[in-house]
């Protein structure tokens, strides 16, 4: 169905099913209990989490395919962006132009870094598109102010002209929307204690990364996905044989920046402001990790790195001391003071120390990131299953043959 084989689609299906009924599963503890603290269902942190998955998805078509290294990526990631708003500002508040042009203009900008930086490989290539990030950055900061709006950014003004828009009402804002439908739009659903937001932007950004990884899981399994292994394998020996791996690899890093571009439109389309920061290296080692972190190589497993990183920085970020002090509260008070002293550390403005160690851990015992792990955990689970010798009808006993 749809092209897929049957594996393929079930993990489709099992994508949507996670994507639409994440307000639910992210939203397990009821609003007062003391663990609402990890609930993650609400609308921004549930775009955060599809949204960076779409990056480390395209990301990965590089990386995890050819092996090609980008510490870059942010540059299309913010191109991508600067498009979106200027769509918004001088065309039309919806969000398809917006995202439309984005992709576009960040394929353009990613055919000419990867012209270039391709010329190369290995750590050469990973300087290269680090370096073009960088510039970017200094640009888009500095001397290109009067288009990027500098160190303020941008964002959509009343003034501005729109010329698809209607003119706009005494005291309205411009807002991102769909054909009407503002991104911002929600339904909130109370059951009991627990509270459920479902959001319009959610749902568009969720609906749009679910096209973005079929179209991975098409690549992942087309002939040019073979090719591009191939490159990654032994690219040498792919040389020998007459074929020339350079259009892969520069197709398969353009792919890439579309997808990059793709996120940065949606980021705009969520959230309409947009700052030259979301271009600086620390953005572009961030895919990085979401991508050796979920599983590098893998359809799911950058989705999975994306949403652990977001889930972290936006959730552990916020444990600070109050809360820890009310959850050891039925402690002595001494007691209290060193469980507190001793896990402070490792959250709030400190939550990239556990997410270093868990990326050492992961590194170290499951190279093949978090997939590797399921995989290990479900292997396990099967191997007892079948040594389980009440349900294996091998260890029945039988009846001797000289019994009468």
């Amino acid at each position: 169905m749809l092209g897929l084989q049957k594996k393929d689609f079930a993990l489709l299906m099992f994508v949507a099913a996670l994507t639409a009924f994440a307000p639910f599963l992210l939203n397990p503890f009821p609003v007062d209990s003391a663990l609402a603290q990890f609930n993650a269902g609400y609308p921004d942190l549930m775009q955060r989490f599809v949204i960076f998955g779409i990056f480390a998805v395209g990301f990965n078509i590089l990386f995890g395919l050819t092996g090609y290294l980008s510490f870059g990526h942010a540059a299309f990631l913010g191109v991508g962006s600067y498009a979106a708003i200027w769509s918004m500002k001088l065309m039309t508040m919806n969000v398809i132009p917006a995202i439309i042009l984005a992709v576009i203009v960040a394929g353009l900008f990613s055919l000419f870094v990867g012209w270039i930086s391709l010329r190369r490989s290995g750590i050469y290539f990973s300087i290269l598109t680090l370096a073009f990030a960088q510039m970017s950055f200094a640009l888009a900061y500095s001397v290109l102010t009067p288009i990027t709006g500098g160190e303020t950014g941008l964002q959509p003004k009343v003034a501005d002209p729109r010329i698809f828009d209607a003119a706009l009402g005494d005291g309205e804002l411009p807002a991102a929307n769909l054909f009407g439908l503002t991104m911002k739009s929600s339904y909130e659903l109370n059951i009991g204690g627990w509270l459920f937001t479902f959001n319009a932007g959610y749902y568009v950004a969720a609906i749009v990364m679910l096209l973005a990884f079929y179209m991975a899981i098409r690549i992942f399994r087309s002939p040019f996905g073979m090719m591009l292994r191939a490159i990654k394998t032994n690219q040498t020996r792919m040389n020998y044989t007459g074929l020339n791996p350079k259009p892969y690899t520069l197709a398969a890093f353009v792919i890439s920046g579309m997808y990059a571009g793709l996120a940065g439109g949606l980021m705009v389309a969520m959230d309409t402001q947009v700052g030259p920061e979301r271009m600086f290296w620390t953005a572009s080692g961030e895919v990085v990790l979401m991508t050796i972190l979920g599983g590098a190589g893998t359809l799911i497993g950058p989705v999975l790195g994306a949403g652990m990183i977001k889930y972290m920085e936006n959730i552990i970020s916020k444990i600070n001391e109050g809360v820890l002090y009310e959850w050891f509260a039925f402690l002595p008070e001494s007691l209290q003071d060193l469980l507190v002293t001793i896990i402070y550390p490792f959250i709030g403005k400190g939550w990239h120390l556990t997410l270093g160690i868990v990326f050492m851990l992961v590194v170290i015992f499951l190279p093949g990131g978090l997939l590797e792990g399921g995989e290990r955990i479900r292997n396990m689970l099967s191997r007892k299953k079948k040594a389980d010798p009440g349900k294996d009808p091998e260890h029945h006993p039988k009846p001797s043959p000289h019994v009468a």
